[in-house]
């Protein structure tokens, strides 16, 4: 019942927050109006359609393909964190936190700086998805230590992979041209602005393709939450589990980098609100953890847009502000938890 009225909750609410976040802006569209041009498109003849072909072609070539990257990015980025707690056995695992996002930036950065085209428009998604499962490789080797992963090692890891990929794109601004060094900026800081339909169609086979291996292994997720030790038992091949779910998250969280920059915290924040709730098993947490970062990326999108007049304030400062404290308190609540910090 708690999950049927969770994912209900979370799908209204998602829809609402669509239709006013596609309506609202300089050219003010009633959410009826945007409903109505939705069916439209669609072939039903339901709902008004917006006053003027002006506001009609805004919300198809500007606000629509904003909004569906969000609602893609939000749950490419909360079902990676979702699997990335799943794997270490820890809910400070995070790709912002343990450093996949920057390293996925830094691969993304250096395609734009060098002007590498070896995949044509998708040589962004690749460099930025080798790079992040890099990064996140060297999280999982690093974090290991006497068969399990320690909290302290995990932190620190992350803290030296974001410092390395930090000093990497100050590098990088300092070769590149102009609108290179525009581009790095925006990589750091983390937008939805810009988005276009065609990086949408990039975008969406690696979310969809992320999401499908991530319900292929719920179940054996579910296994190892029991232990290493009675996974093997009942015929998990652990470390095989662990870096096929390493290489899904490098994939999800390159195609979030790849076209909106580093936005942290979110897959923090959601597979943990969502796992308090709904308890540990993998496949209910991932459809609503999925449902809740696209909620939250849709709501922090619209109030880049709308809070500040006549400015796009960066999603990555929105979602780091909300985020942040959230990493202290988990981290205190782990720690009383725990006895200690490891």
């Amino acid at each position: 019942m708690r999950r049927s009225l969770l994912n209900l909750g979370l799908i209204i609410a998602l829809i609402a927050m669509v239709l006013v976040s596609a309506g609202a802006g300089q050219l003010s569209i009633s959410p009826l109006e945007v409903f109505g041009a939705i069916m439209h498109r669609i072939g039903l003849d339901i709902g008004p359609m917006p006053a003027s072909e002006t506001a009609e072609l805004a919300l198809w070539t500007v606000r629509f393909p904003r909004i569906v990257m969000a609602l893609l990015i939000g749950a490419a980025l909360s079902v990676s964190g979702m699997l990335m707690q799943a794997i270490f056995g820890n809910p400070l695992a995070e790709p912002g936190v343990v450093g996949v996002s920057s390293g996925a930036a830094l691969g993304a950065a250096a395609t734009i700086v060098f002007g590498w085209t070896f995949f044509g428009g998708w040589t962004i998604a690749v460099t930025a998805f080798i790079a992040g499962l890099i990064a996140t490789l060297l999280v999982y080797l690093m974090s290991r230590a006497n068969g399990k992963t320690e909290v302290v090692t995990l932190v620190l890891t992350g803290i030296a992979v974001n410092a390395f990929a930090g000093a990497g794109l100050a590098f990088l601004t300092f070769l590149g041209d102009s609108a290179s060094r525009e581009q790095i900026v925006f990589w750091q800081l983390g937008s939805l602005n810009g988005s276009r339909w065609d990086q949408v169609l990039i975008v969406l086979p690696l979310v969809i393709i992320g999401i499908v291996c991530a319900i292929i292994v719920a179940r054996q997720l579910d296994l190892l939450s029991l232990g290493e030790r009675s996974a093997r038992h009942l015929g998990v091949n652990v470390e095989l589990l662990r870096i096929f779910v390493i290489v899904v998250v490098a994939l999800l969280v390159s195609g979030a980098v790849a076209f909106a920059g580093v936005i942290s915290f979110v897959g923090l924040v959601i597979p943990h609100l969502m796992r308090m709730v709904l308890g540990p098993a993998h496949g209910p947490l991932l459809f609503a953890s999925l449902l809740g970062g696209s909620l939250l990326l849709v709501t922090a999108d619209l109030i880049a847009r709308t809070a500040v007049a006549n400015a796009d304030l960066p999603i990555g400062m929105l979602t780091s502000l909300v985020g942040g404290p959230f990493f202290f308190w988990l981290l205190r609540r782990t720690r009383k938890r725990s006895g200690g910090w490891a």
